[in-house]
């Protein structure tokens, strides 16, 4: 090996590995994440295989939760409440927020809680530590992209047995922007947590207890425009209403939704995404004395 030493930088030219001062927060180097992309899809497929392996059913369980989760709702908030579903069949319009919520408060809590549940991977192998909340994305939007089959399929039934009409148009172009827009705010406000969660264990509790409360402060069981007052300007401040009205308005061309209410959600993503970037960066390097 090269003794040579670089006179601008006294590093020698030739070493493998230079240990260098510890760098500021916004030295996030992202970059070293293309690198271990095959870890990435590793930590993905190992997520995802974790889920139904040793079950009877397997992934028929990813159809099991939206349909269950969808007739109770069509029994409680359609037959018992009588809400309006804005025109779209009541299944249909049910399970666009059920798969949609379910894939952001799952992906949330488990980022939340990713030094917790992986203190035994981070404490013996070296990695850029944002591989793994990327991967949980990741892997909760493969269970999405499966229940996602299942609202196509219910789509389908309802265009061609129920004579339930269908507006497709260049407006579906949008859909992969709403779910892209939903998985980043899910990792940033995921990663901003976690931070907490470190110290804080009562936080795990509390956000599995507070996600779920949340579900009915979005437009998930209800179309935006059809709160007034001041219920309609609270559900309207979660960004995450904007996204699932979103979503409904790329397929069926019905929805509350404007420019800035799309530049609001996207605003918000961007802080939580660069904030919680930030804060995981930081904790990560000495998150192994707190857990």
């Amino acid at each position: 090996m090269s003794n040579n030493i670089n006179s601008q930088n006294n590093i020698p030219d030739n070493w493998d590995i230079v240990i260098e001062p510890t760098r500021g927060i916004f030295d996030l180097k992202l970059k070293k994440v293309w690198s271990y992309r095959d870890l990435l899809l590793l930590f993905v497929r190992r997520d995802f295989v974790a889920f139904y392996k040793q079950t009877i059913l397997g992934p028929i369980w990813f159809f099991i939760q939206p349909i269950f989760t969808m007739l109770v709702y069509m029994f409680v908030f359609a037959n018992l409440a009588g809400i309006s579903t804005d025109g779209i069949p009541a299944p249909i319009f049910y399970l666009v927020g059920i798969t949609a919520w379910t894939y952001y408060s799952e992906s949330l809590v488990k980022t939340a809680n990713v030094f917790r549940d992986n203190i035994n991977v981070f404490g013996k192998v070296f990695f850029p530590r944002i591989i793994m909340p990327i991967s949980i994305v990741i892997s909760n939007l493969v269970k999405f992209g499966i229940q996602f089959i299942l609202l196509i399929l219910v789509i389908i039934y309802y265009v061609l047995f129920k004579q339930f009409q269908l507006d497709l148009n260049f407006k579906i172009l949008l859909l992969p922007f709403f779910i892209l827009l939903m998985s980043l705010q899910a990792l940033g406000m995921g990663m901003l947590i976690s931070a907490m969660t470190t110290k804080y264990r009562d936080l795990s509790l509390l956000l599995t207890f507070a996600i779920q409360l949340l579900l009915y402060g979005t437009a998930v069981v209800f179309p935006l425009d059809s709160l007034k007052g001041k219920m309609h300007t609270i559900v309207a401040l979660n960004p995450m209403s904007y996204i699932i009205e979103g979503m409904r308005y790329s397929i069926f061309s019905k929805g509350e939704i404007s420019l800035l209410s799309v530049l609001y959600s996207i605003t918000i993503t961007i802080i939580f995404l660069i904030l919680g970037t930030i804060v995981f960066n930081k904790v990560e390097k000495n998150f192994v004395d707190t857990v």
